[in-house]
């Protein structure tokens, strides 16, 4: 078996996101033809069909969803060592690359990052956002900011504090059904905001409050979704108190009887301590954040 290029896995990854020839084709910038045939090539290459023809398009066959993790890793590795070398001789230019949940970073990072542009304008920043836990020794990405302790070795990381979350409701909601006086009564008579799946969080609920998904109204396992259908005055939900205050309009609901709170970690590899526009995002994460925890406290 000869070593396929990179290129062919690339080419590999486009056609398993998209579906077909075409559409991979379009994202690559290649023509359709040169695609088809770096896709022939690899299945040679590696004796076993990827892709099967179908009405649907091209299908993944066994074989190519056990490669596309490990084509998945070569393509974060390659990503890793661009942005590695995007600083080219100045240590504070170049791109850095932080994944976050959803809440954090739609709600929680765009100021801090403003921040940080204005004092380095040379440093790019790549924002994901995900409430998966992306892999930093992959090289998915270079700082985290998880709310859980992070539990892969290799990784340097910095306990921010405790983020503290009360349920929160709009105004319109509170004047149409009132604002509930016990916890047994928002249970019973209100309309509850929460998970569709089985979260950590959820079981936590479930355990100190007794809190199931069967009390939620809405559903949904977007942090985002959530906070919007509070906003709209769907019902009751759990936010971050720094979040929630910023905004007039929602209302603390059974505030000091129910309550939650998630750590705040910052997170790099440790190969990565050496590089200067990386310390200087950690240095300013970790300030930003450490004061954001102190106002989101009850």
């Amino acid at each position: 078996m000869r070593e396929p290029s990179w290129s062919h896995y690339r080419s590999f990854l486009a056609v398993l996101q998209e579906g077909s020839l075409s559409g991979a084709a379009r994202v690559l910038g290649m023509t359709q033809p040169t695609l088809g045939r770096q896709i022939a090539e690899l299945e040679e290459a590696l004796g076993t069909a990827l892709f099967i023809r179908s009405q649907r398009g091209l299908v993944a066959t066994d074989a190519a969803r056990d490669i596309a993790p490990h084509a998945e890793a070569m393509a974060a590795a390659s990503r890793a060592m661009v942005r590695s070398a995007s600083g080219g001789t100045s240590d504070a230019a170049g791109t850095v690359r932080i994944t976050a949940s959803e809440i954090v970073g739609a709600e929680v990072l765009p100021p801090m990052l403003t921040s940080f542009r204005r004092r380095h304008p040379a440093v790019g920043i790549e924002l994901s956002l995900s409430n998966r836990v992306e892999d930093l020794l992959r090289g998915e990405a270079d700082i985290a900011v998880r709310m859980v302790r992070p539990g892969q070795q290799a990784l340097v990381a910095r306990r921010i504090g405790n983020v503290a979350l009360g349920l929160y409701a709009h105004r319109s909601y509170i004047a149409a059904a009132g604002a509930p006086s016990t916890r047994a009564a928002a249970l019973s008579a209100h309309t509850l905001i929460g998970f569709d799946r089985e979260t950590p969080f959820l079981r936590e609920l479930q355990e100190r409050l007794g809190i199931t998904r069967d009390n939620f109204a809405l559903r949904t396992d977007s942090d985002l979704a959530q906070l919007a259908a509070v906003r709209a005055g769907f019902g009751i939900g759990f936010i971050q108190h720094g979040i929630a205050r910023r905004d007039p309009n929602l209302v603390s609901v059974l505030a000091g009887e129910i309550g939650m709170s998630l750590e705040v970690w910052l997170v790099l590899h440790e190969d990565l301590r050496a590089s200067h526009r990386l310390r200087l995002a950690m240095d300013h994460l970790t300030a930003e954040l450490t004061a954001y925890v102190a106002q989101s406290q009850p």
